[in-house]
């Protein structure tokens, strides 16, 4: 019997999984996701979060930095 890891990897032909793979999903980002634990998921998405927050602090500044129009 195939694990879901297997399964996700090498989807047999017709299945809805190798039809997501058709479709164009990634699989190998959901098996290495699967591969942590709950608290590791947690904390890459924290960091992902902390780091979206950083860029968006950082184009704020930016923008208020740029001269405005005289048009």
């Amino acid at each position: 019997m195939r694990t879901p890891e297997e399964k996700l990897l090498n989807p047999k032909p017709g299945s809805k999984i190798a039809e997501a793979v058709r479709y164009g999903l990634d699989l190998t980002l959901v098996v290495e996701n699967l591969r942590r634990t709950p608290q590791q998921r947690l904390e890459r998405m924290q960091g992902a979060m902390l780091g979206v927050e950083k860029l968006r602090l950082a184009m704020e500044t930016a923008k208020a930095k740029r001269p405005t129009d005289n048009k």
